[in-house]
């Protein structure tokens, strides 16, 4: 069983009211709150007094003792070993530095292939370091029925000239869960080089890269309970072998060559507690297994979440929701974009922010996403349940908007 209730009394942020009414947080897509247990922990590195690394003292070999649990933390979550995580201040800036250094590789007559083309921060880099490459750039959208990429027409657009697949786990709009690990299949074959978005995926399911077989993969701890920040696996040999701008004192070895500047160690402290607050939620002999059990659970819970969701809003006329139509996790996260006839996003996010519900409007940064839909102009309303969220929240916002939607009549 998931116990909801226990979980969200970890969280001070929960308890925040607008007016007499308890906020419902449900722009979790675009960050979500924090246990105390991380509040916590990043308070520690400033109360203790932090210092850089590599220094012959006490407070620098705690720093260096903070940035090695925060690379094991993420080694377990990411399923890789703690020398191929790489912290940054966050996921595009990570992806910036990977795309810049790649295109060094690449040579005329080469192509990249971006595919999904949900958050731009994974479409931009890329189209940057083609551009200064002088290589070509090959887009493969998705079905807009199903929301689903078309691996045969992804196939169809590789070859053997192809260096890079830029690919997203799941959808920040949508939802939509994307199989990667057929992704990741299709480049190798042609010996691409397969970064993946999973920043939207590292909430609300298992991630294992060793499965996915990808080379690179981002995420971001502040979308899964933790501090404002960026976390990259790389492939120990291509974090080795790819040029790094980095300033010349600073290590020639991965993961460090990366990391440009003092690290935050406290956000480092924080990334870890909050691997840790995802492991508390379930149950195992260690830290792994915990993880892998903790997912399992919220992904049970979410679907129940899910599920209570499209049922509402199913009754409801001049509310489309665009998407997955069913409440399954293994092809959805529960992140709905939605659209009420006659009304603008920004204007239902509005009215639904002045009753304590807290949602996204707009592009949320899918820009190629909106554009295919249709919706480039407004965008559409973006409602996003993580683990901390109640039945009683989906029905508050359902009613909500069955409200608006009739008033628009």
């Amino acid at each position: 069983m998931f116990d909801v209730e226990a979980v969200r009394r970890g969280f001070p942020a929960l308890s925040r009211t607008v007016g007499d009414r308890p906020v419902a947080y449900l722009d979790g897509p675009g960050g979500t709150q924090v246990p105390a247990t991380v509040i916590e922990a990043m308070t520690g590195p400033m109360r203790r007094g932090a210092s850089n690394v590599h220094g012959r003292f006490a407070a620098s070999i705690d720093s260096e003792q903070t940035v090695a649990a925060a690379r094991q933390a993420m080694a377990d979550l990411l399923g890789c070993r703690p020398d191929e995580v790489v912290f940054g201040p966050n996921m595009t800036t990570l992806t910036f530095a990977m795309s810049r250094a790649m295109g060094r590789t690449w040579t005329s007559g080469d192509n990249i292939v971006l595919t999904r083309l949900d958050h731009d921060a994974n479409v931009s880099p890329w189209m940057l370091a083609a551009r200064d490459a002088g290589v070509e750039v090959r887009f493969v959208g998705f079905d807009l029925e199903t929301t689903q990429l078309d691996l045969a027409e992804l196939s169809a657009t590789v070859d053997d000239r192809t260096r890079l697949i830029a690919v997203t786990h799941a959808s920040n709009a949508l939802g939509t869960v994307v199989d990667v690990a057929t992704v990741t299949e299709i480049g190798h074959r042609v010996g691409a080089v397969v970064f993946v978005d999973a920043v939207h995926a590292a909430p609300h399911r298992r991630i294992d890269v060793a499965g996915i077989g990808c080379d690179l993969l981002a995420v971001s701890p502040y979308k899964f309970f933790g501090p404002h920040a960026g976390c990259l696996f790389g492939r120990a040999e291509l974090l080795a072998e790819l040029p790094a701008y980095k300033v010349r004192p600073a290590p020639d070895e991965p993961p460090e060559r990366w990391e440009t500047g003092t690290a935050s160690f406290e956000a480092m402290a924080g990334v870890a507690a909050a691997v840790d607050h995802l492991a508390s939620l379930g149950a195992g002999g260690d830290r792994r297994s915990r993880l892998d059990d903790a997912f399992v659970r919220t992904a049970r819970h979410e679907e129940r979440l899910a599920a209570r969701f499209l049922e509402g809003i199913a009754s409801i006329d001049g509310v489309t929701c665009h998407g997955v139509p069913e409440p399954d996790m293994a092809v959805r996260t529960p992140t709905f974009a939605v659209e009420v006839a006659g009304v603008a996003p920004g204007r239902v996010a509005e009215v639904l922010g002045a009753e304590g519900i807290f949602v996204w409007a707009g592009d949320y940064y899918a820009v190629e996403v909106m554009r295919r839909l249709g919706k480039a102009d407004d965008g559409l309303v973006r409602i996003g349940f993580v683990n901390y969220s109640t039945l009683g929240e989906v029905d508050r916002v359902v009613s909500a908007l069955a409200r608006i939607a009739g008033d628009a009549d």
